[in-house]
């Protein structure tokens, strides 16, 4: 009796909503199609991107992957901060979006054929790491690529603390995470982040010059190479990516990562002094109005914040 194994699709048959899917001339194309929000990822299109990276895996008419985002403007901005808010009441679901976030990258990662990410703009915090998830990288010339996790109350634990130091050095993948600034696409060359740089109306050409290059060659010892390549990113991953996980949703509704937000949302800068000062002066580091120690002696409310003076439920004084 022979195997039976799950068979590609046609990319119309997938339905996907928030990317699109190509498949031409040994080559699948993976677009994030959200430009109105920079190509964001939200926890839906992670779970389209790892459906598509799985089709690709399984296809053998697939040579290469091509990672890239819809328009001029940006790769992917990473993750989408409106929905990133939801977690600031629901941190534990934080957890489950960074389920769908591994899963993407380790299907991209296991892929078994090589994969190119073209950069055809702004490429910044997760969608760089999904950017050194791939193998090579083109980048427009108008492209930059920046990690702003330390400005926003969050931490690139997902890929670029691990990797970036493997690619770039210790001292770069510091100042890179550190300083949150943009690297533009010539610096990026010279890093070693970026593969080549061409202009924006040169860069599928370039793609499809470098995707040529990669069918020309054997595909189990391709797979193979890609593999054993991988060792010291897989090392490093594996080790910290699930501490990563849980230690972000527990981060996710801290009052340094809502700052970060609601700095965003409303267009402003972020309070970086006003939470120092909060530390220095003793104050919780997790709680702006104090710990939830105090008692309401007139209604028996439990849990109020230690700096208030009235009841939140009654507003007797406390």
């Amino acid at each position: 009796m022979s195997m039976r194994y799950p068979s590609p699709h046609p990319p119309e048959e997938l339905r996907f909503e928030k990317i699109l899917y190509q498949k031409r001339d040994w080559v699948a194309t993976v677009t994030i199609n959200r430009p109105e929000a920079l190509n964001a990822v939200d926890f839906q299109t992670l779970r389209e991107m790892s459906r598509a990276f799985e089709d690709a895996s399984w296809d053998d008419s697939i040579a290469v992957v091509v990672l890239t985002g819809a328009g001029e403007r940006a790769f992917s901005t990473g993750a989408d901060l409106e929905e990133q808010e939801q977690f600031l009441s629901r941190p534990g679901d934080y957890w489950k979006w960074m389920g769908a976030f591994i899963d993407a990258h380790d299907r991209l990662r296991h892929i078994g054929k090589p994969t190119i990410a073209r950069l055809n703009g702004m490429v910044v915090g997760g969608g760089n790491e999904f950017n050194i998830a791939c193998d090579l990288a083109i980048a427009a010339e108008h492209a930059v690529l920046r990690h702003v996790g330390m400005a926003r109350g969050s931490v690139a634990a997902a890929g670029a603390t691990q990797w970036l130091p493997l690619i770039i050095g210790d001292r770069r993948a510091r100042e890179m995470l550190f300083l949150c600034e943009e690297i533009p696409a010539r610096k990026a060359l010279e890093w070693g982040l970026v593969n080549q740089v061409v202009p924006y109306a040169q860069l599928d050409a370039a793609v499809a010059e470098l995707a040529t290059k990669l069918i020309r060659k054997l595909p189990e010892v391709t797979r193979y190479t890609k593999q054993q390549a991988n060792f010291w990113r897989e090392l490093a991953w594996a080790l910290t990516i699930g501490h990563a996980r849980d230690w972000l949703s527990l981060h996710a509704g801290s009052a340094e990562v809502e700052e970060g937000l609601r700095a965003f949302l409303e267009k402003r800068e972020v309070d970086y002094l006003g939470r120092r000062r909060q530390v220095a002066e003793g104050k919780s580091s997790e709680h702006p109005w104090g710990r939830y120690t105090q008692r309401c002696r007139n209604c028996g409310a439990l849990g109020l914040p230690a700096d208030f003076e009235h009841c939140g439920r009654c507003g007797a004084k406390i």
